[in-house]
């Protein structure tokens, strides 16, 4: 690899922490936009505010992880709340 690649790949915006954020959030907006169709849209969007999680924790912005995180509980109690009674 020549100076002037490494130097650009040290520049671009997009490395693996970075797709895997954007495939998080996009997770979270495509699910959170699904969730009247059915409630494991829910359980999607509590999955992918989890991932969210992790990529805030990963990345350095824990304030970020932490209520992602919270997110995640408050969207696995909702999913678990429309399952009803399984009687």
């Amino acid at each position: 690899m020549s100076i002037v690649e490494k130097q650009n790949a040290e520049k671009s915006p997009m490395n693996g922490l970075t797709l895997f954020g954007l495939f998080a959030v996009t997770a979270m907006l495509v699910c959170y936009a699904l969730e009247e169709r059915s409630r494991w849209f829910v359980l999607g969007f509590a999955a992918a505010c989890a991932l969210g999680s992790v990529y805030g924790f990963l990345q350095g912005a824990w304030p970020f992880g932490a209520v992602e995180a919270i997110w995640a509980v408050v969207a696995a109690r909702r999913w678990w709340r429309k399952a009803g009674p399984t009687h």
